[in-house]
């Protein structure tokens, strides 16, 4: 590693309107595309470029600090910023930490990918709903990319954590995060709201059966705020109703209608083996609606009804906020798909 290069007076000239800061980090650009940097070598100290550049030290650390957001270099502690690629392709370095990877999360992700595939880098990480796992991978990571895209659904509070990325770096996805400080981008789901309007726009085949019952899990974060929808539809429309954490034998019966929303679809094998073992048809004795779409739920048992969000959609309002440089908070589109199950 060297640091035989050193910055010159050019940085203080040709301007073009930038801001100092991004007048250095353009630079310093040119210099490794110039390959008068190159991988490895060590830029010269803060000391050094005060020195030559007359710019505060505030301004250097500005400058510097985006293009290790960008990947471009990297800082070493106690040692200084290193060259860390040659190749500038990409405005923008994405850091994208998803709960789980499943065929929605893949639907969110390629959205995205497509969108931003020739100005970012992103790189993908999972907590798996591990609060020590999400803690880490924050601290770790802050001040290295340009957006932070943040998918929770944690039973700890995270809002301490997530104010430690920059506001306007700062895009929460999914679940409407409570106890974030300052303006910064949000695209979710609303619960409450989607499964009320969702009801109420299958109320004409809901009116065969004479009880909806929700299976609602404890551990799942978002609970309460698919309760309060729920509740809220059935009280306007004085139906009878029930909330149970699984689906239960004891309970099931002809007239029931079921809205689950279980992480794996495990309630939808329960009910779909119960009706059998019973010998009640969905959809004519017993009906179901399940949360999210998928291809499995298209052709099961001739098809399963769904409440579901619009992840593609979520994907492209994400890379919206990326590339416009815009905050946006935004209720993010839910469809209801009426099949046979119901």
């Amino acid at each position: 590693m060297s640091t035989t290069v050193l910055i010159d007076n050019k940085v203080q000239k040709n301007a073009h309107g930038k801001l100092k800061y991004q007048q250095l980090a353009d630079h310093i650009v040119a210099l490794i595309e110039s390959e008068k940097l190159r991988i490895g070598d060590q830029i010269p100290s803060l000391k050094q470029l005060q020195q030559q550049l007359k710019m505060s030290k505030e301004t250097l650390l500005k400058g510097l600090n985006e293009l290790v957001e960008k990947g471009i270099i990297e800082s070493v502690y106690r040692k200084g910023y290193f060259v860390r690629k040659k190749t500038i392709n990409h405005n923008f370095r994405v850091f994208l930490l998803l709960d789980k990877m499943n065929i929605l999360r893949e639907q969110l992700y390629r959205n995205l990918f497509n969108h931003l595939q020739t100005r970012a880098d992103i790189d993908i990480y999972f907590h798996h709903h591990n609060y020590h796992v999400f803690e880490n991978l924050i601290k770790e990571n802050v001040g290295l990319y340009t957006h932070y895209v943040i998918a929770t659904f944690l039973k700890e509070d995270v809002a301490p954590l997530l104010n430690l990325i920059p506001e306007k770096k700062r895009i929460i996805i999914d679940l409407n995060q409570q106890g974030l400080m300052g303006s910064y981008s949000c695209i979710y789901q609303d619960y409450g709201h989607d499964i009320y309007h969702s009801l109420h726009k299958l109320k004409t085949e809901l009116s065969k059966y004479e009880r909806l019952i929700l299976v609602a899990h404890s551990e799942a974060v978002h609970a309460r705020l698919v309760i309060e929808g729920f509740l809220r539809y059935c009280t306007e429309m004085e139906l009878p109703y029930l909330i149970q954490s699984e689906i239960g034998e004891r309970t099931f019966q002809k007239g029931n209608a079921y809205v689950t929303f279980s992480r794996y679809d495990t309630d939808d094998v329960a009910l779909i083996k119960l009706a059998r073992k019973k010998k009640l048809k969905l959809g004519v004795d017993v009906g179901l609606i399940s949360y999210n779409d998928t291809d499995v739920k298209e052709i099961l048992e001739n098809g399963i009804t769904v409440i579901s969000t619009d992840f593609e959609a979520m994907g492209k309002t994400v890379a919206q906020a990326i590339l416009e440089d815009k905050i946006i908070v935004k209720r993010n589109p839910t469809k209801v798909i009426k099949r046979s199950s119901l």
